[in-house]
């Protein structure tokens, strides 16, 4: 019986719960298959969301990264990064490569906000900040120079939580973990100090965690600031959606809880200040050559739970805006794509064809199937739903399609210059980030290197070693 091979396009966590699931459930069959799993990404380092979108203060998530290494160094998978779907490689020429294709991308664009100024300079989406501060190859170590004094950050969600705790914190706790020196030093050179965290809604509709929640109460020098008014669920809410909210669910209660004992404590005169705000809309980004400020306008929740504005309007000082109010995926150089959704349309993740009919060896998972819900381990369970129905077609009785062989693969992207960067490559990156700590007086913690450059120069070493 012939060996199946897939390709996974995406070695975040969606990409890599894929490649375990094909390994455990292939094994699993009545009829136990062999299979070659090739994870390909665009960039020359695995893990996505868990090395590019989880703050460094955050290494127990950052965790994570061990155990999908494990995935990676399985005898059945193959690291193929540096590789971009569409400029590298076409999807039809993928899919002639493999027996089947999973598409696990995520999401890896901010929505807007669609306002006046949104586009000034200083106003930024949340996942440009992230990916500065995370050491993303995409965001020059210059992106943010960090000149403003207050900061405006839209959105009341666990990312938007992470920018402002990185924004305030005092970067000498930042030197034990992995973000790089230039990112480090331009947070010693802050000038911000103040932050304002804005939601639309009220604190019982607010989406961040309460554990994300107390750590700022943590910070060493910061105050924590939330009017008092708008730390009540019910100020202006005239529907009782967020007394059913506190009733019904744990999280928000919790919220609730720390967001009141902030409320009816006095600011201790801290050098910096961070301020959770409620019940506001942004309608305006002011500024003319660049932010000069935010105007929101007061909300409230009528009687039947639809939000509306109250026509009293509030200028809040601020020189930077960071956006953090949902995100999007982005589309693959001819899959089928739902601008509607940003999903690509599927059936248990079966891709789905403009008909609706499912596309012969085409799936999807993570993000890009659902769209941005869910933690990370949410994606085990998805790419277990997909992988299940991928081999449902693949060893049923008539395939899905002709066999294929990852092997095509390399002699096409041989033959068009494009050298891809293996599992051991990566490890030479990873020792160079070791390396880097040392040499940098930050002890064994693990520093990325700061830029695409960097990366390249450690790639260079390991071509002319080998």
């Amino acid at each position: 019986m012939s060996t199946l091979h897939v390709a996974v396009v995406g070695s975040g966590p969606a990409g890599l719960y894929t490649a375990e699931a094909l390994i455990k459930q292939a094994a699993a069959l009545e009829q136990p298959r062999a299979i070659q799993v090739d994870v390909l990404d665009r960039l020359p380092t695995p893990y996505g969301l868990v090395r590019y979108g989880v703050a460094p203060d955050h290494p127990s998530i950052k965790s994570i990264a061990e155990y999908l290494r494990g995935v990676l160094e399985h005898s059945d998978v193959r690291f193929v990064g540096g590789v971009r779907l569409g400029t590298d490689v076409t999807r039809e020429e993928l899919l002639g490569c493999y027996d089947a294709v999973v598409y696990a991308t995520g999401a890896m664009r901010d929505r807007r906000m669609g306002i006046e100024g949104e586009d000034l300079p200083g106003s930024y989406a949340a996942t440009d900040f992230v990916n500065w501060y995370c050491g993303h190859p995409d965001s020059p170590p210059d992106a943010f120079s960090l000149e403003a004094e207050s900061v405006a950050v839209i959105g009341v969600g666990n990312v938007a939580v992470d920018v402002a705790r990185i924004l305030v914190k005092d970067p000498a706790a930042l030197a034990s973990t992995d973000v790089s020196q230039p990112v480090l030093d331009a947070l010693v050179a802050s000038k911000v100090r103040e932050v304002h965290v804005i939601g639309r809604r009220g604190p019982a509709q607010a989406k961040f965690t309460t554990k994300e929640l107390r750590e700022l109460g943590e910070l060493d020098g910061v105050d924590i600031v939330v009017p008092r008014e708008e730390a009540d669920p019910e100020a202006f809410d005239d529907s009782g959606e967020g007394a059913a909210l506190a009733g019904s669910d744990r999280r928000v209660r919790g919220n609730l809880a720390v967001i009141g004992g902030w409320a009816a404590r006095s600011p201790a005169g801290c050098a910096r200040r961070l301020t959770l705000r409620f019940w506001l809309r942004p309608v305006r980004i002011e500024g003319t050559e660049r932010v000069s400020g935010l105007t929101v306008e007061r909300t409230r929740l009528d009687s039947t739970g639809r939000l509306t504005g109250t026509g009293e309007f509030e200028t809040i000082g601020a020189q930077m805006v960071l956006r953090s109010v949902g995100y999007q995926s982005v589309p693959l150089a001819g899959v089928p794509f739902d601008e509607r959704s940003h999903t690509v349309p599927n059936e248990a993740g079966r891709v789905l064809g403009p008909d609706g009919t499912p596309l012969p060896g085409e799936y999807v998972a993570g993000w890009l199937k659902r769209g941005p819900t869910g933690v990370i381990g949410t994606n085990k369970s998805d790419a277990a739903e997909t992988v299940r129905a991928l081999l449902a077609d693949l060893t049923g009785e008539a395939p899905a399609r002709p066999t294929g062989t990852g092997a095509a693969l390399s002699d096409l992207l041989s033959a068009r210059g494009v050298r891809e960067v293996s599992y051991r490559d990566w490890l030479e990156i990873e020792n160079a980030e070791l390396e880097l700590g040392a040499s940098s007086g930050r002890g064994a913690v693990r520093v990325k290197l700061p830029d695409r450059a960097a990366i390249e120069v450690i790639r260079a070493r390991q071509a002319s070693a080998t």
